[in-house]
């Protein structure tokens, strides 16, 4: 069974209530439901974290190395900002995904730059909650650590 870390970055823990016409108006307690259930559909078994504090969220990447075979990641603010983040993903052999509700290249010039993407398999952006049930999916395909 592939093991996969669902981590949210700083202020997902909004998405339904932040800026609706930007990131969406389904909650992260659905979105993580349906993260679970489509897991599950696909014989995966998952873990969603999420946290506003970059430290948390690079010790959380650290802790993968014993148990994820996939990371999928929302960093985002810290897409645009975080290279402990960035060091963290390149520092262990895992194959992570980035993904972002909104297309972050139709959107102001400083958010248009990921920090993240360099050191991460491919990049799903614009999709809404979408993006991660397609990371999923993409996760099912990757050959082990």
């Amino acid at each position: 069974m592939k093991k996969v870390l669902v981590i949210h970055g700083p202020n997902i823990n909004l998405i339904g209530q932040r800026e609706p016409e930007v990131y969406g108006s389904v909650s992260i307690s659905d979105i993580n439901r349906n993260i679970e259930e489509k897991a599950k559909s696909l014989g995966m078994e998952v873990k969603i974290v999420q946290s506003n504090h970059e430290g948390e969220i690079v010790t959380t990447i650290q802790q993968a190395m014993n148990w994820a075979d996939c990371i999928i990641i929302n960093p985002a603010a810290y897409t645009h900002t975080s290279v402990a983040i960035r060091d963290a993903i390149s520092s262990i052999n895992i194959p992570t995904i980035e993904v972002h509700l909104s297309n972050i290249y139709k959107r102001e010039d400083f958010r248009q730059k990921s920090f993240i993407a360099p050191v991460t398999i491919g990049q799903i952006s614009g999709f809404g909650d979408q993006g991660y049930y397609l990371a999923l999916e993409a996760a099912l395909g990757l050959k082990g650590k």
